[in-house]
């Protein structure tokens, strides 16, 4: 009874299937009729879009970001589509897509009554391979028109593909639908299918793979080769089944593609190094002047940033907060599966960095313990490895010492050695920190890091952050008074003070008398800085602070500005510090230097606005023939299978000891490549090495050869850089002034506050070190002609770190291990006294409105008449922020991409 109503009920659905697909039959053929036809496009031409950008095929890659040494850190973006013309799309895919979607393409007129009969049929069947749409009315959808299933919808599409048959060619139709269609994985038209999924030009298909493409615009998802094999396999023979039938194929070839496996190689971009702050803030910059468009607009965007550089100022955050974080002890296992009190899965606990969550299953009291890794992978923690922890954290002020370190089913990180034969117990830092390094020449930035890892937190403190500068800020008030004729060796009371009820005091508790302004700094005495702040005048030294970079707005109009009771940013600090280093100039922050575009044609160069512009343009055609001379060399030792700098290649393996709590000293891992740097290969070692390296790069060029349309050829191509005349960046203050002032921060590493710093070995650095109260914020800002650099130690919820965690405690030995690194090999130099770019000083400018228009005057009234044979002059102006021209970020976020990258483009 059951099987006969299940007949029954089959019938009566073919029956009505059938119904339906004669009714609509008859319907397109009453449409067919001229009288109905131009009736119905009477109705609808109004409503039809215009052909005249029909032709216009947008290019869509995702968006890439490079490092100045052109390693790939980012890739934004999931969409491809690279148009082609007609002539380059191949014969056999051609025939493909008519096999799979319109046999009779080059004979209808848009609209195939054949087409519709065969879809009627097949619908009835339920054995649909082919639509009824014809390619024309593909076009006409996806170009025009919305996906929805609705009778206007549907005749729309008729009448437009009557209207596109009338304006375009046969070839320039198929050339809009091989070109727009969606093929999936993220792939619009054939040459960005090809590539996703075969990371192969279209010369390069074979006729297998030009039908399994084919075969993916009826329904991209269910016939996706990734997600459904069988499914795709099944109508990719179809389809090589339907080319045989049209002639378009021999049966030997036939024969050879459906016997051919699907032969998948997927394009999967990999970075050459993660650097995710840097990535992160160049696509925020970009999308905040551009908007979401360039996500897939397929520039490469090359940054002032060196990845070994970066790298560098990463690891050294790493170590100095791991530093702070072991001198003040374990803090207990951040979470417990069972214990409901710290409740947590081991799930939800990221990677970060090199450190693993795992869960401890088994403890063995004073002998280590055994956990279990997500993966399920068992591992062992010997005593050893975790005897660190035994001193514990009470407070930032106090620890303890227990054995007592982890408890069965406690979620902790741990860590491995290099062969990742033995793990260690970590402890993710809750302190955080920065460090940002300028070029004080150009304002190039040279390291940027936010934070002490991207995965534990995305907020970039480093240019986000606003926090009290503390004595750091001591230079940049100084500064106003040798500005107003004090020198260094004035003479300033360290005795007590009182302001009002205000009793400020030095952090020490001592006075010393009367001083030189130049040791009242170099020790940071507190009571000096009042003194000179209230002579030099709270006004006029919030205004010099302005114009070093800071925002006037968050600097107070009381005397405890002089002990850095304000707000700014490491950035900001950075950059006010380079005046003393450059000569007194006001350079502009930038970290975008070049983009270009998915073809490789340059689109913008920064031109920043050098200190010295007079010095880079008499250098610049030396410089640029420098510069094409070493990018020759590094191509043709490429060519011939040369490594182009072996010694960058041996950085970037080092295994970086991020637990070694001084950054001076030689690593383990250091010490073993030494040695093995020392030993040499015997002759039978290096002609088996050489034949190795022989075979290996034979088998990648005809991997090339074959595979020519993978991520490796999309990436950007090193070219040469080529400047144009740069403009001199204003003076703020007198060389004169900046010499005084570098030489008193050369004395603070000598014989003051930063004295650690001597360990270093160089003569040509100094710096400022920087307390707030309670130790809630740490700094230092250092110095030298060719870098300078600014780190941050605190806690984002401002608490205290500790009594004994200072400026030259906790932040001076990140700088130490940056800056040891970066200017290893570097000869000596320091700051001129001299002016070299031959630049005054400008006084605020006032316009006057009078009755015979306007006149320029200076402070003093008198009318300032233009000159132009004297050379740039610095004028106070809006900080680039306030400009009106450049678009303010909306995000809330603290952060001014748009100030970063002020340099006006190099249109080419």
């Amino acid at each position: 009874m059951a099987q006969s109503t299940a007949a029954t009920f089959t019938w009566m659905k073919f029956l009505l299937n059938l119904l339906v697909a004669i009714l609509a039959f008859l319907f397109i053929l009453v449409l067919a009729f001229p009288i109905g036809f131009y009736g119905m496009a009477m109705y609808i031409s109004p409503s039809l879009p215009s052909l005249d950008d029909l032709k216009k095929a947008k290019l869509s890659m995702p968006l890439q970001i490079y490092t100045e040494d052109n390693q790939l850190i980012g890739q934004y973006g999931n969409d491809m589509s690279l148009p082609v013309s007609y002539e380059q799309i191949p014969k056999n895919m051609v025939n493909a897509f008519l096999a799979a979607e319109d046999s009779s393409f080059f004979q209808h007129s848009g609209i195939s009554i054949k087409g519709i009969g065969r879809a009627l049929t097949e619908a009835v069947s339920e054995d649909s391979q082919t639509g009824g749409s014809t390619i024309t009315q593909q076009v006409a959808k996806n170009y025009f028109l919305s996906s929805e299933r609705t009778l206007n919808r549907k005749l729309t599409e008729l009448f437009l593909a009557r209207k596109i048959e009338e304006k375009l060619s046969k070839q320039d139709i198929m050339t809009l639908y091989v070109n727009k269609i969606y093929l999936g994985q993220g792939a619009y038209g054939i040459k960005a299918a090809a590539k996703q999924y075969y990371s192969k030009s279209l010369n390069n298909l074979t006729i297998a793979e030009m039908a399994m493409i084919a075969g993916l615009p009826k329904a991209p998802s269910k016939y996706n080769p990734v997600a459904n094999p069988e499914r795709a396999l099944e109508r990719r023979n179809w389809i090589l089944g339907q080319m045989l039938k049209n002639g378009a194929i021999s049966q030997a070839q036939h024969d050879e593609a459906v016997a051919a496996p699907i032969g998948l190689r997927l394009y999967q971009a990999k970075l050459d190094k993660n650097l995710p702050y840097l990535a992160e803030m160049t696509r925020a910059s970009l999308v905040e002047q551009y908007g979401e468009a360039v996500i897939n607009s397929g520039w490469r965007v090359k940054l002032t940033i060196n990845s070994e550089a970066q790298e560098i100022a990463e690891n050294a955050i790493k170590r100095g907060l791991f530093a702070y974080d072991r001198r003040h002890g374990w803090r207990g296992a951040p979470a417990n599966t069972k214990d409901k009190e710290k409740l947590g899965k081991l799930a939800n606990f990221p990677v970060i960095h090199s450190f693993y969550p795992v869960e401890v299953t088994k403890v063995y009291p004073g002998n280590g313990f055994d956990a279990v890794m997500k993966d399920g992978t068992q591992i062992k923690v010997p005593w050893s490895n975790m005897r660190w922890a035994t001193l514990h954290y009470r407070n930032p002020n106090s620890a303890f010492i227990s054995n007592n370190i982890v408890n069965l089913h406690d979620i902790v990180y741990v860590t491995s050695n290099a062969d990742n034969t033995s793990w260690s117990l970590v402890q993710i830092p809750a302190v955080e920190g920065s460090l940002v390094s300028v070029n004080p020449e150009t304002g190039a930035l040279l390291a940027v890091v936010g934070g002490f890892d991207f995965n534990k937190s995305k907020f970039n403190r480093a240019i986000q952050g606003y926090r009290q500068p503390g004595s750091t800020i001591k230079p940049l008030v100084y500064t106003t008074a040798l500005e107003k004729g004090f020198s260094p060796d004035t003479m300033i009371s360290d005795d007590p003070l009182t302001v009002g009820s205000w009793k400020p005091k030095n952090s020490d508790g001592r006075n010393l008398g009367m001083i030189p302004l130049r040791k009242g700094l170099y020790l940071s005495r507190n009571l000096v800085s009042i003194r000179v702040l209230r002579s030099a005048g709270i006004s006029d030294t919030r205004e010099l602070l302005n114009e070093f970079g800071l925002e006037k707005e968050r600097m107070p109009n009381t005397l405890s500005l002089a002990l850095g009771s304000g707000e700014a940013t490491p950035l900001q600090m950075a950059t006010g510090y380079a005046t003393f280093a450059n000569g007194g100039h006001r350079i502009q922050p930038y970290f975008i230097q070049q983009i270009f575009d998915y073809n490789g044609k340059l689109q913008y160069q920064a031109n920043p606005k050098q200190a010295c512009a007079v010095c880079f343009n008499n250098d610049l055609q030396q410089t640029n023939e420098d510069n094409l001379t070493a990018f020759q060399e590094q191509r043709d030792a490429l060519l011939s299978g040369q490594s182009g700098d072996a010694e960058a290649g041996d950085k970037a393996t080092e295994k970086s000891d991020l637990f070694n709590a001084n950054p001076l000293a030689k690593t383990k891992e250091q010490d073993s490549l030494d040695k093995q740097d020392k030993k040499k290969l015997s002759k039978e070692e290096a002609a088996l090495e050489a034949s190795t390296q022989q075979m290996l790069a034979r088998q990648a060029s005809l991997e090339a050869q074959l595979y020519d349309a993978g991520p490796d050829t999309d990436k950007l191509k090193p070219m040469p850089i080529q400047y144009i005349p740069a403009q001199q960046a204003p003076r703020i203050i007198s060389s004169n002034v900046a010499f005084q002032m570098a030489n008193i921060l050369r004395d603070v590493i000598q014989r003051g506050t930063a004295i650690k710093a001597r360990a270093l070995g160089r003569s040509d650095v100094g710096g400022k070190t920087g307390t707030t109260n309670d130790a809630k914020d740490a700094w230092f800002a250092g110095i030298h002609p060719r870098m300078v650099t600014t780190v941050w130690v605190g806690f984002d919820q401002p608490i205290g770190m500790g009594k004994k965690e200072f400026g030259g405690v906790a932040a001076l030995p990140i700088w130490l291990d940056f800056t040891s690194k970066m200017l290893k090999g570097q000869p000596v130099e320091w700051v001129s006294v001299n002016n070299r770019a031959k630049s005054k000083k400008q006084e605020q400018e006032t316009i006057e409105l009078t009755d015979n228009g306007t006149r320029r005057v200076d402070s003093k009234g008198n009318e300032i008449t233009s000159d132009d044979s004297k050379p740039p002059q610095a004028v106070t102006q809006k900080r680039p922020e306030e400009q009106a021209s450049v678009p303010m970020p909306t995000t809330g976020n603290n952060i001014n991409y748009a100030q970063l990258n002020s340099n006006k483009p190099l249109n080419e």
